[in-house]
């Protein structure tokens, strides 16, 4: 175990202390493992059911089969309690669920939409499981691993290779599966669990079995109750509401938009190549920009920095719905989508850290990012239906519509003025 100190009484460090330790390093290679599984499903997905010729409709209710990431609260307080015998509390299960879904990801590829949905349904609903119990393995070992003041900057880190993770389902993968069979195209993404896999051998539970709930009862009523009592039941539904408002537009905006790419006239290598341009310079921009203003500014400036920036982002959609075919319109629009939406999660993500106790990080966490999954879930199975109604460019302008209340909720749970002193 790391010897470096990990509670709140640490003295203010320079940013190169905060930013050259191998903490970050982890953060990088376990945001890319915990991105990709999600990617698979909003990307991957609903490209290769699309080119099956699946309709919008169909495509959108899948996202009902995303459900376990709404309510992986639930089973949250058993990785609370209990540890995978030989590997720890967090680095257990998060080797568990990435070997369930290096397979799963890699045979569903085998089977066809047109004879085999049924199969294809479960094979889904085992990624979206185990991708759920990896994020809250991954996201109490991350909120444990990091100390208070490198939770801005740690979280924006993770978060970005979160997202640069999609390069491979968004982009390599439909490359392939523009001259292999969609076959391979799986195979080789699934394969990328091993980034994950290795890291996780590699690494130390940091974790203090002393703090572990002592009983599966306390583990799962002590969270919540120390959440309301330390927040109070005003600002507790505050902050909860908070977090299903906040991401909802661009979490919408986002919900179909490889079949939107199709239907304005652009093949999978186009859609696949721009993907892989636009990601990459804006994670990597996203990251220094995320992670520089995070050393300089409050987690609450943050919120409301990048959500005017996220807000922003969902009009690139809009206006390529408006121009149509266009490469570079394509580039433009992913960028400032992958930027923009890149940074919003970047402060919710260090919010919702910043709203956990680390006796019970795994539960709380996973109640919180449950909460923001909410919306991806529930809106986004009816974002086929919403389109077809009223068109790509209207669809998007709802969406920028439906972002605006979360940023009005940060008068209440964010002031920009507010001090901010460590629990």
């Amino acid at each position: 175990m790391s010897q470096e100190p990990t509670d709140t009484a640490r003295v203010t460090r320079s940013w190169q202390d905060i930013l050259l330790n191998r903490r970050m390093l982890i953060c990088i290679f376990l945001g890319f493992t915990s991105g990709l599984p999600l990617y698979v499903l909003i990307q991957l997905l609903p490209a290769w059911l699309r080119t099956e010729g699946v309709d919008l409709g169909t495509i959108g209710l899948f996202s009902l089969i995303s459900l376990p990431y709404t309510w992986k609260f639930l089973w949250s307080p058993l990785l609370d309690r209990f540890a995978v015998p030989g590997l720890g509390r967090r680095r257990g299960w998060m080797l568990l669920t990435q070997l369930v879904l290096l397979v799963s990801i890699a045979w569903i590829g085998s089977y066809q939409p047109d004879q085999s949905m049924q199969m294809i349904i479960y094979l889904v609903l085992a990624i979206t499981i185990a991708s759920a119990s990896q994020d809250i393995a991954i996201d109490a070992y991350r909120r444990e691993l990091l100390a208070d003041d490198e939770l801005g900057t740690g979280n924006a880190i993770h978060v970005n290779a979160y997202r640069l993770s999609s390069l491979v389902p968004g982009s390599l993968a439909l490359i392939l599966a523009d001259h292999f069979a969609w076959q391979v195209a799986f195979w080789v993404t699934g394969a990328f669990m091993l980034v994950g896999i290795v890291m996780t051998l590699c690494i130390r539970e940091v974790s203090d079995s002393a703090i572990a709930p002592r009983s599966l009862h306390a583990a799962v009523i002590e969270p919540f109750r120390e959440f309301v009592m330390r927040n109070g039941w005003h600002r507790a539904l505050l902050v909860l509401l908070f977090m299903l408002l906040y991401k909802l537009g661009d979490n919408m905006a986002v919900a179909l938009e490889t079949p939107f790419f199709l239907d304005q006239g652009f093949s999978l290598t186009e859609i696949g190549s721009v993907k892989k341009l636009s990601a990459l310079w804006s994670s990597i921009a996203g990251s220094i920009v995320g992670g520089v203003v995070m050393l300089k500014v409050s987690i609450n400036r943050a919120l409301w920095l990048f959500g005017v920036v996220q807000i922003m982002s969902i009009l690139g959609y809009a206006l390529l719905a408006w121009v149509g075919y266009s490469l570079l319109m394509l580039f433009a629009a992913v960028s400032f989508e992958y930027f923009g939406v890149g940074l919003g999660t970047v402060a919710l993500t260090a919010f919702i850290a910043q709203q956990t106790s680390l006796k019970f990080a795994a539960t709380q966490f996973a109640l919180l990012t449950s909460l923001t999954a909410v919306p991806r879930t529930f809106a986004n199975a009816s974002t086929g239906f919403i389109i077809e109604a009223i068109g790509y460019f209207n669809f998007y302008l709802l969406c920028f519509a439906l972002a605006i209340p979360g940023m009005l909720l940060l008068f209440k749970v964010a002031p920009w003025n507010q001090q901010q002193t460590p629990e």
